[in-house]
């Protein structure tokens, strides 16, 4: 057995694990573990034993307990985030100590652990915290270090951004990505996704808000032939299809209570079980979520399940709408005009570059997209003139403060109101048809009129 002072392996291996911990016999189990997978440990009972070996010793992985006889884990996940960057570090938590673990992973660790261990588990996050691209190099196989190539721009706002991808794929945590429609949300999903230990896993993006309830549990977690009537055979869930990389869940408000139960369960206890089948599997992805809704609100109108919502936001990666991005919309333009039309794209007039400027862009990036199509297939030669790209009338200029005085929330919610008004007044207030002339759901649709108080 170990004892609880300072015990060192020989310095010639190359891939080496503290491992801290005041029970001897986890710290045992830790040891050996690590041993069988060819790796090295150093043992630590104390948060001052762990600092003397962080000083001496570059590590590629560090194991904490939470609870420690000078201390806790925070202390040490704090300390290597600060002056250890590159080295991941995990928690080891009390079972049911959720609060524990979602601390840890907001203040820098890559993932946790439940006790007691169970050693599939522990395997699978060391050879991921192994995976791990080291900061600054690109990953084999993976895009560019830098999410920079892909979201475009110079703005502070998504700069911000690029670096808070960067420091969230080297992490295991579940991410919540807020932010309006069309401002790129699932791409900075991917980004985190081909930037993490996960990379060469797959990427499974699922529109919450496109699957029919009574379909939902048979799409995310599967199902067992004859489970149902057209069951004819096995079929994985997206759960299953995600299996070691990312399941990313977009428009996850609109996912209806009973479902975000099941969810919850299953992030929670990282196992599922197929319709039909009696038994659970163990499944090993990472969640990140996005809606163009207030998660906030959801929850405070009882949609959404606050424990869910605790489950999802360890950690919220706000998008910027592009709007509060402005210095970015010229560089964004050729970028598209580009992928648009090859090497030798169409410029836009100084009158069209203004109009751009001044316009307020509510679809974001994706609007910007679809305007520059449209003007490229109207336009005239090798320029873009301000008639091409049809903007709006009453959007395309915004004034001083855009809203007339009114607060952000208060105009935002003003413009919502007032399209929804008139699509309820195209289809005779038919709320599906108004739904689907909206592009939302029904389930979305009910709820932003019952928060605003429309009233047929």
């Amino acid at each position: 057995m170990l004892t609880g002072k300072v015990q060192r392996r020989p310095r010639g291996d190359l891939i080496r694990v503290l491992v801290v911990d005041d029970e001897a016999d986890i710290r045992e189990l830790l040891d050996l573990t690590v041993a069988r997978m060819g790796l090295s440990a150093d043992c630590a009972a104390t948060v001052t034993e762990a600092r003397q070996f962080l000083e001496q010793q570059r590590y590629q992985l560090c194991l904490t307990d939470m609870r420690l006889p000078d201390g806790d884990g925070l202390e040490i996940v704090r300390l290597i985030a600060e002056r250890y960057g590159e080295t991941p570090v995990a928690v080891i938590t009390a079972f049911g100590n959720t609060q524990n673990a979602v601390a840890a992973l907001k203040a820098g660790a890559f993932d946790y652990l439940a006790k007691p261990v169970a050693l599939d588990q522990l395997r699978s996050l060391i050879k991921s915290a192994l995976d791990l691209p080291r900061v600054g190099a690109a990953a084999d196989g993976a895009p560019p270090a830098s999410a920079a190539t892909r979201l475009i721009g110079p703005s502070a706002a998504i700069c911000q951004v690029r670096e808070m991808i960067d420091k969230l794929a080297r992490s295991q945590a579940p991410i919540y990505i807020s932010g309006e429609s069309g401002t790129g949300k699932e791409l900075a999903a991917r980004l985190i996704h081909d930037h993490s230990a996960r990379r060469t896993a797959p990427f499974i993006p699922v529109n919450c808000g496109a699957i029919p309830e009574n379909l939902m549990e048979s799409e995310f977690f599967g199902y067992r032939k004859g489970a149902f009537t057209g069951a004819e055979s096995d079929r994985e869930g997206f759960f299953q299809a995600a299996q070691g990389g990312t399941l990313f869940l977009d428009e996850v408000a609109d996912l209806p209570l009973p479902m975000q139960v099941k969810l919850l369960r299953a992030i929670q206890e990282k196992r599922v079980r197929k319709v039909g089948n009696t038994a659970e599997e163990a499944v090993d992805v990472r969640i990140i979520s996005a809606t163009h809704h207030r998660l906030k609100d959801c929850v405070e109108a009882g949609t959404f399940r606050q424990d869910l919502y605790y489950r999802v936001n360890v950690i919220e990666l706000r998008m910027p709408p592009l709007r509060e991005r402005s210095e970015d919309i010229e560089p964004l333009v050729e970028a598209l005009l580009r992928r648009l039309c090859g090497a030798q794209p169409p410029r836009l007039d100084r009158q069209a570059a203004n109009a751009l400027q001044a316009y307020s862009f509510p679809g974001n990036v994706r609007e910007l997209e679809n305007i520059l199509e449209r003007a490229t297939a109207l336009c005239n030669g090798d320029t873009v003139v301000l008639d091409d790209l049809q903007l709006a009338p009453a959007m395309a200029v915004r004034d001083s403060l855009g809203r007339e005085g009114e607060s952000l929330d208060d105009y935002i919610n003003r413009v919502e109101k007032q399209a929804i008004l008139e699509a309820l007044a195209k289809t005779a207030f038919n709320r599906t048809a108004a739904a689907r002339l909206l592009g939302v759901s029904f389930r979305s649709l009910r709820y932003r009129i019952e928060r605003l108080g429309i009233e047929e």
